[in-house]
């Protein structure tokens, strides 16, 4: 018995979705009730109120879901509710790398275990110039230092799926590029 070649439909890949405001819980369940993976990257936070402080999960990158789909459900996709569109280039569904999903999935995952690192080193960054993230999940990846919190913690703006997205990352982890 001869195996069947595969499609270039069947295939699947990771896309980014552009989903309407405060509508990605409802995407991420609605994609998974059609059966179709689906990732949404979700963080801890703690929101202050002016009578109250409570901790809640936000999305961390607002407006975007992640699917795990191939070209025959791009239609069915398109006409869940809440979302706008897929991240394009050129016309064409940007396909995100499941190394990257990985990170992500790494990334949060550190992020809500608290992991800390010892500071090891001790060259000088300033605002505005670019640094490549030297150790962890995001290994590689580089972006323009926005923000020095304290000397210890970081905010630093790398270009995702098309989109600058902030990350708050351990001083340690960073190098000047």
């Amino acid at each position: 018995m001869v195996p069947k070649p595969l499609d270039s439909h069947d295939v699947k890949f990771w896309h980014a979705l552009y989903v309407r405001s405060r509508c990605e819980k409802k995407v991420l369940t609605q994609l998974e009730d059609m059966g179709i993976q689906a990732y949404l990257p979700m963080i801890s936070m703690v929101k202050q109120w002016s009578d109250r402080r409570k901790k809640v999960q936000e999305p961390l990158f607002k407006s975007y879901v992640f699917v795990f789909s191939n070209d025959k459900q791009y239609i069915s996709i398109l006409n869940v509710y809440g979302v706008v569109k897929f991240v394009c280039f050129e016309k064409e569904a940007v396909v995100v790398p499941e190394n990257q999903i990985l990170a992500i999935k790494k990334f949060v995952s550190e992020y809500e275990n608290g992991e800390e690192y010892k500071m090891n080193n001790d060259e000088e960054l300033m605002v505005g110039q670019m640094v490549r993230i030297i150790n962890g999940p995001m290994k590689g990846l580089e972006g323009r230092l926005d923000t020095i919190r304290n000397k210890r913690h970081l905010i630093v703006y790398i270009d995702v799926v098309g989109q600058c997205i902030p990350v708050h990352i351990p001083r340690a982890k960073v190098e000047p590029v």
